[in-house]
C-alpha cells in the first residue's frame, strides 16, 4: 500500500535538474553572479530586482525557532493496528487492522537551541502526527512518562528556569545550572519528573531505543458512547539503551548531530526502527481505586498495576525529502484529535490545548499553518475559513458563512454516524476555584517508588546524574534546598548527593516509607536485538584481506554496522575497505571494539581505545596478538565482557549484553 502522505508530498517537490534559472516570477535569469553596476566598478543600481529579490529571501530565510523542542530531527512512516479495538474507540485508525495510517515523527530534546548538542542529558521530545482519513491525530509525548508540573499555568515559569539564564545567556542545552534547581527545589511536583531525567533515561543512546509516552491521560469512547481512560506508550522493539555520562560529554565535541545522524542513516540503509503502540486502560468505575489520582500529569500508571497492551506497530522507513519543509514546519498539537478520542480534565492537558495553536500561528506566520504541505491531512479539507497570511487555497463560490441557502448550507456539518466530532458527554459541575486537588498532593511515594525499581548500576548513575547537576550551580542555598528535596524521597540518596556537592544532609530524615517497585521502569529489563549495534574493528600492523572479509561477513550477516580504523584509509576491494583512520575515528561512536593485531609494535591510539572502550563497560574482542600486547593497558582482560578470541563468531557473544555493568 502506498504512503498517501508521502505521495501528497511529492507533489510538492521540485527538482532542479536540467532547469533554467528563473525568478520568482517566472523570469528566466542570465548571470547570478554579479550585481547591476554602473561599469565595471561603479555603484550598484536599485533597479537590480533580482540581486533585491535573491537577498531578501534569504534575509527572511530563518523562522522563529520553538520555544521548546527547537532541535529537532523527524522522519516519516506507517502504523497498523493489529486487531479491531472497536471495544475501546471508533477511531478508525484503531479499529480496521487492514489500514495502513501514514505517520510522520519529530523527536526533540527541551532545552537547547537548534544548534545545541543531540547528547545533553535532557527529556526527548516523541511527537507523533498520524494522517488517518478521518484528520490529523497527534500524539504529543516525550520520552519519560510524567511531567515537571501539574498545571500548564506553570509552564512559562519551569521554561524561564530551565532555559539559559537570561543575564548571560548560559549554560546552552542542559538543566545544571541554578535557576533550574531552585525551581526543582521550591515545587515539589516536579520530584518524580527530575528522577527521570537525572537516571540513565536522561541520555539516550539515540532516537531509535527510546520509549514514546504520551504522559497526559486521554479518553476513548466507542460507538456506544462508553468511555474508557487510557495512556499511550510507544515500546521500542529496538530495545532500550543508554549512554554513560563520560561518554554523552565526549560525544557533545565528537559529533554533535550523533542522534540524528543515526536515524537518518539507519533508515537510509534500510534498518527500520519499530515501536509498538501500546495502552493502559482504566474504566471509569475504577478511577478512584488508585492510591494516585489517574489525571495528575506527575504520575504514572504503574504496569505492575495497570498491564501495556500492545495494540499495533509504527515503523519508520523514509527520511524527509527537506528537514525545513517537513521536521521544522510541522506543527504538533494535543488538540488535534479524531473521533473516538478525547480529553481527560488533566489541567495540564488543558492548558496544552490553547498553547500549541497559539504557538504556530507566531513560528509559522499565521492561521493558515496546516496548509503548509507536511500539515495537511491527506482527506479534504472544507470549511468557512477564509483569507489571513499565507492563504494557498483559492476558494470559490459566494457564500463563507455557515448556515447559508445560497449554496444549500455547503459545506454542511455531519452527525456522528456520518462521522462528525462529538465530544464526550461528562458530567461536570462545581464552583469556579484556583485550588489543586487534595489527590495531586503526594509528591514522594512515585519518585521513590521509581528509584526502588532501579538496579545498583542504575541507581550509582541517578546518584552521578545529581551530583553534576546540582554540584554545577553556585549558589550554596539552592543546592542546600535541592538535596533537602531528595531527602524526602531517599535519605541515602540525599546523603550521597550531599557529600558529592559539598553540603551538610539534612538533620532530619524526611524520606517516604515504601518498598513499592515496578519491574518494567529498569532499563535492564528490555532485550536488546543484536542488529544495529555498531562496532569498530581496529587494525594494528598488515592484516590479511581475507580476515578482513571473514570479519565483514560476520558482522554483515548478524545486521552489524562496522568500521575498520586504521593509520590511513585504504580500498580492499569495491564493497569495502578502511573506512576510518584514529584521527577520525571515537571509541564513543561505537558501540563495542575489535583489536586485531600481526603482532607489529601496537599503536599508542589503539590502546587509548581499548581503554575508553573498556571505561565505558562495552564488549570487547582481542585477537591473541592484541590482547598479549594490551596486558599493560588500563583493562583487565580477565573482566566481564572481554572476550580473546580470533573467530569473528565472537563477537555475537560479546553481545550477550549491550554494556557489562559489573567490571
Amino acid at each position: 500500500m502506498t504512503n498517501k502522505k508521502l505521495d501528497q508530498l511529492k507533489k510538492n517537490e521540485k527538482n532542479n535538474d536540467g532547469k533554467a534559472m528563473t525568478t520568482n516570477n517566472g523570469v528566466k535569469v542570465s548571470e547570478d553572479e554579479n550585481t547591476l553596476t554602473v561599469g565595471e566598478r561603479g555603484p550598484s543600481l536599485l533597479e537590480d530586482f533580482h540581486f533585491r529579490e535573491k537577498i531578501m529571501h534569504f534575509d527572511h530565510e530563518r523562522i522563529p525557532e520553538r520555544i521548546v523542542h527547537a532541535r529537532g530531527f523527524g522522519a516519516h512512516g506507517e502504523f497498523q493496528v493489529y486487531e479491531d479495538l472497536s471495544k475501546y474507540t471508533y477511531a478508525d485508525f484503531l479499529t480496521n487492522p487492514e489500514k495502513t495510517t501514514p505517520v510522520f515523527v519529530r523527536f526533540s530534546t527541551v532545552q537547547g537551541s537548534k544548534g545545541s548538542p543531540d547528547t545533553v542529558r535532557d527529556v526527548r521530545g516523541f511527537a507523533t502526527k498520524f494522517y488517518t482519513d478521518e484528520g490529523i491525530f497527534d500524539l504529543v509525548g516525550n520520552d519519560i512518562p510524567v511531567f515537571f508540573i501539574q498545571d500548564a499555568i506553570k509552564f512559562p515559569d519551569l521554561i524561564h528556569a530551565v532555559k539559559p539564564e537570561p543575564h548571560n545567556e548560559i549554560p546552552q542545552g542542559g538543566s545544571a545550572h541554578d535557576t533550574f534547581w531552585d525551581f526543582f527545589a521550591q515545587n515539589p511536583e516536579s520530584t518524580h519528573t527530575a528522577m527521570w531525567a537525572m537516571s540513565d533515561r536522561g541520555i539516550p543512546k539515540n532516537f531509535r531505543q527510546i520509549e514514546g509516552f504520551g504522559v497526559h491521560t486521554f479518553r476513548l469512547v466507542n460507538s456506544e458512547g462508553q468511555s474508557y481512560f487510557v495512556k499511550f506508550h510507544w515500546k521500542p522493539l529496538q530495545g532500550l539503551e543508554s549512554l554513560v555520562w563520560d561518554e554523552a560529554q565526549i560525544l557533545h565535541g565528537k559529533d554533535v548531530d550523533f542522534h540524528r545522524k543515526d536515524l537518518y542513516e539507519s533508515i537510509e540503509k534500510g534498518d527500520y526502527p519499530e515501536w509498538e503502540l501500546g495502552l493502559q486502560i482504566i474504566t471509569p468505575d475504577q478511577e478512584f481505586d488508585f492510591d494516585f489520582d489517574i489525571l495528575d500529569p506527575t504520575k504514572i500508571w504503574p504496569e505492575d498495576q495497570v498491564p501495556v497492551q500492545r495494540v499495533g506497530k509504527m515503523t519508520l522507513n523514509q527520511n524527509v525529502s527537506n528537514v525545513f519543509d517537513e521536521t521544522e514546519q510541522a506543527a504538533f498539537h494535543p488538540g488535534h484529535i479524531v473521533p473516538g478520542i478525547d480529553f481527560s480534565n488533566d489541567p495540564l492537558l488543558q492548558g496544552r490545548l490553547f498553547s500549541y495553536t497559539d504557538t504556530q500561528i507566531s513560528r509559522l506566520g499565521g492561521p493558515n499553518f496546516n496548509q503548509i504541505p507536511i500539515n495537511r491531512p491527506v482527506n479534504e479539507v472544507h470549511n468557512n475559513q477564509r483569507d489571513a497570511m499565507h492563504q494557498q487555497n483559492v476558494h470559490k463560490g459566494q457564500t463563507s458563512y455557515h448556515n447559508n441557502a445560497l449554496n444549500d448550507n455547503d459545506p454542511h456539518t455531519t452527525s456522528k454516524e456520518e462521522g462528525g466530532y462529538e465530544h464526550y458527554q461528562e458530567k461536570v459541575e462545581g464552583r469556579k476555584i484556583r485550588k489543586r486537588s487534595e489527590s495531586f498532593k503526594d509528591y514522594y511515594s512515585q519518585p521513590k517508588l521509581y528509584l526502588n525499581s532501579l538496579t545498583e548500576d542504575e541507581y550509582q548513575h541517578m546518584v552521578d546524574g545529581f551530583s553534576f547537576e546540582i554540584g554545577m550551580c553556585k549558589s550554596i542555598m539552592v543546592k542546600e534546598n535541592a538535596v533537602s528535596q531528595l531527602n524526602k524521597v531517599d535519605r541515602k540518596l540525599a546523603q550521597s548527593v550531599a557529600e558529592n556537592v559539598g553540603v551538610k544532609v539534612p538533620e532530619e530524615n524526611e524520606e517516604v516509607e515504601s518498598n513499592a517497585s515496578d519491574s518494567k521502569l529498569t532499563m535492564e529489563k528490555f532485550d536488546i536485538p543484536l542488529p544495529g549495534h555498531s562496532v569498530a574493528v581496529l587494525l594494528n600492523g598488515d592484516i590479511s584481506e581475507d580476515t578482513l572479509k571473514s570479519y565483514a561477513k560476520t558482522f554483515t550477516q548478524q545486521g552489524l554496522n562496522y568500521a575498520f580504523v586504521g593509520k590511513q584509509p585504504k580500498d580492499i576491494d569495491e564493497d569495502f575497505g578502511v573506512t576510518e583512520t584514529y584521527a577520525t575515528a571515537h571509541p564513543t561512536l561505537f558501540d563495542s571494539l575489535i583489536v586485531l593485531s600481526d603482532g607489529s609494535d601496537l599503536n599508542p591510539d589503539a590502546e587509548a581505545f581499548a581503554e575508553m572502550s573498556y571505561k565505558h563497560n562495552k564488549p570487547l574482542v582481542f585477537n591473541k596478538q592484541a590482547a598479549e600486547q594490551l596486558k599493560a593497558a588500563k583493562l583487565k582482560l580477565d573482566a566481564p565482557g572481554v572476550f580473546i578470541s580470533d573467530d569473528p563468531e565472537t563477537i555475537v557473544k560479546a553481545f550477550d549484553r549491550a554494556r557489562y555493568w559489573d567490571r
